[in-house]
């Protein structure tokens, strides 16, 4: 059985009124072990990025400039994912964005069926508990010292154990293939996410954290979604 599990960056909240995809990460698990396959695309968006969501992920526009619009890696995207099931947090954030992404494409809509929401899931096993990303990796013992911004493929490798321990629990190998696969040398040993913009900042500023919690703040129920 082949899954993969994904998780988008943007430049905000609604596709619709002209956010976009900036990066894609993905996973590759067959009966439930990662494979060692994985995508990893960062997306120049075309527009300006807002503080606040910079504040999140840290990819700027100068950072984002060179790189493939949507249009030039949708193929490749399908490609990776065929008609896999999707395993992805909070699914219909990630979804909007990505079959908005391909209906400007002229190309097939995912459709939801194709996704499993691990969020819901999280819902329905720890109801009234946090069950954001973090809150999970918390709960289930899983490392996420690494995630000081957000990450497509970092959180899709994070994402990835949080879902096999909903689902019943990792295999007692699980961490070590992942951490194999990606290019890691021990569990708990140093790593290195895919390449981040140059001129990250070490510290948020005042303004970016003031524009950070704005943006969070307009997701009401789901202010802490990913985090």
């Amino acid at each position: 059985m082949r899954e993969i599990v994904l998780d988008t960056e943007t430049t905000g909240l609604d596709p619709f009124t002209g956010d976009r995809i900036v990066e894609i990460g993905a996973v590759e698990l067959y009966n439930h072990m990662p494979t060692g396959e994985v995508y990893h695309q960062y997306i120049n968006p075309m527009r300006d990025m807002p503080a606040g969501a910079f504040a999140v992920h840290g990819l700027s526009i100068e950072f984002l400039s060179d790189k493939p619009v949507f249009a030039t890696i949708a193929k490749d995207f399908l490609d990776f994912i065929k008609d896999s099931k999707l395993i992805i947090h909070n699914a219909a954030f990630d979804m909007k964005f990505l079959n908005a992404e391909l209906d400007k494409c002229n190309l097939p809509k995912i459709p939801m069926t194709q996704a499993l929401d691990t969020l819901a899931i999280a819902r329905k096993k720890f109801a009234g508990a946090q069950n954001s990303l973090d809150a999970l990796c918390r709960r289930f013992g899983i490392d996420n010292a690494n995630r000081t911004l957000h990450g497509a493929l970092l959180d899709s490798e994070i994402l990835a154990e949080v879902y096999l321990e909903l689902i019943g629990g990792r295999q007692p190998d699980f961490v070590l293939k992942v951490v194999q696969n990606s290019g890691r040398d021990t569990p708990s040993g140093d790593y290195t996410p895919p390449q981040r913009p140059e001129a990250l900042p070490s510290r948020i500023s005042a303004d970016e954290s003031a524009a950070h919690v704005e943006f969070i703040n307009e997701l009401g129920g789901e202010a802490l979604w990913k985090r």
